[in-house]
């Protein structure tokens, strides 16, 4: 399959100074799948090493051996040059050892020549809460989330629609008969998801949709609560984790959306709950969206961080968790779940394209679901439906308020741009192309 990340892993070997890089992102998105292929096809000699079964190179790191003598050691024990020309290391499972983790620093002091790549299940977590010192400066990383919609489109080989898609947005022209075509590939993904494995399964119904096998979702699901046990303080922050996670679906059905403590439990308080939010969010299971009260650039600068919403970090297991069935999602009948999973993908396209979720809050209940900012057109609202009905009050309050360029509302209807209320429409499977108003 196709993944947009590779290209970034091709800027990354470009470099002619390298850092060791790091590689995150949530299980089961398809770290380990891209990173072998891009060796395999980028490099003449790879080496790969997983740190759960090569636990000869964790004593090794664990030693009180310098730096010289691992470096030269762990040689020996792969039997594998990596300061060879056309060479790269990959490391997985790294979390299983801080020391190497700590030693990365070394490797790109002393032998920036030589190429390594890291990844691992929850390393995010454990980057967060290592006890040895990171090395900071001294590693590039990047972030694989799950497929979006465009990689999707892409694993269905519909290249074509994906430029006429472009073409369309650009242009705010109609997709015509096409739009029905591509809505139907949008709630197909909303029942997969980006999980890879999920995808190949969609793939593999052939048409079929109604026999999707649901069990790499579901098994998904049972892996993530499993690892909460992993890298946490006791089973006391388990337990909490797993209520944090258990209560979203409540969290984004509530009337504000925004999280609230009160949801887990009624005695919930913030300080013990911190610690726990912050493990999912490392662990890149959730994505956080805060608040934004004063949208003014730099955004960053004016966010409420007591104000926050948490989103699932794939749409298709926040389908499996809530209960959405096959008939439902395809057929859209998905109820009071609809307006929020609609919003949870949008969530997910757009922190995907590396754009900060942030959401504005104003007086008289309105509220835009989210913020992007752009070099040239200033601060732009974003406002999501899940159908067509697109009565846009919030957008009209902003707009009143803060008379931004142009607005933005995501729903079912195709492309257009009305110029007396400045709304441009996307339809929901476009999301993908948001990040290229950015930069215009």
């Amino acid at each position: 399959m196709k993944r947009k990340i590779y290209n970034d892993l091709l800027e990354w070997k470009k470099q002619d100074v390298f850092k060791p890089l790091i590689v995150l992102g949530v299980r089961q998105c398809g770290k380990t799948f891209i990173i072998d292929e891009f060796c395999k096809n980028e490099f003449k000699h790879y080496k790969r090493i997983n740190l759960f079964d090569d636990t000869n190179v964790i004593d090794l790191y664990k030693s009180k051996k310098n730096s010289d003598q691992k470096y030269n050691d762990l040689k020996l024990i792969l039997d594998f040059d990596f300061d060879r020309p056309d060479s790269i290391l990959f490391i997985d499972e790294i979390q299983e050892c801080e020391e190497l983790i700590s030693e990365l620093k070394y490797f790109n002091e002393n032998h920036s020549n030589v190429r390594i790549i890291c990844a691992g299940s929850l390393l995010g977590v454990k980057l967060a809460r290592l006890k040895k010192p990171f090395p900071v400066g001294k590693v590039s990383r990047l972030y694989l989330y799950p497929m979006d919609f465009e990689e999707f489109l892409l694993a269905f080989n519909q290249e074509k629609l994906i430029e006429h898609i472009r073409n369309c947005f650009n242009n705010n022209e109609s997709m015509g008969v096409v739009h029905v075509k591509a809505m139907d590939y949008y709630r197909k993904y909303l029942l997969s998801g980006g999980m890879p494995d999920s995808v190949k399964k969609m793939i593999e119904c052939d048409s079929d949709y109604y026999n999707f096998d649901l069990t790499s979702l579901n098994d998904i699901i049972e892996d993530y609560k499993n690892d909460m046990n992993n890298h946490v303080e006791g089973a006391v922050e388990t337990l909490k984790i797993r209520k944090i996670y258990d209560s979203l679906p409540s969290q984004l059905s509530n009337a504000s959306k925004k999280f609230q403590y009160s949801v887990i439990s009624s005695d919930a308080k913030s300080r013990e709950y911190y610690l726990p939010l912050n493990w999912l969010e490392e662990s890149n299971m959730v994505q956080i969206c805060k608040c934004v009260k004063n949208p003014q650039k730099p955004l960053l600068g004016f966010v409420d961080n007591d104000t926050f919403k948490v989103y699932f970090s794939d749409i298709g297991i926040f389908n499996r968790i809530v209960g959405n069935d096959i008939k439902t999602v395809m057929i859209d009948d998905m109820g009071i779940y609809k307006g929020i999973i609609t919003e949870n993908y949008v969530a997910n396209a757009l922190k995907t394209s590396g754009i900060n979720l942030l959401y504005w809050k104003g007086s008289r209940e309105s509220e835009v679901d989210f913020l992007i900012s752009t070099n040239s057109d200033g601060i732009i609202p974003i406002e999501v439906k899940a159908d067509n009905h697109t009565q846009s009050k919030s957008l009209k309050v902003y707009n009143d308020l803060y008379h931004p360029k142009y607005m933005i509302r995501i729903s079912s209807k195709d492309f257009g741009y009305n110029k007396d209320t400045k709304i441009k429409s996307v339809p929901l499977y476009a999301v993908f192309l948001i990040k290229e108003l950015i930069n215009r």
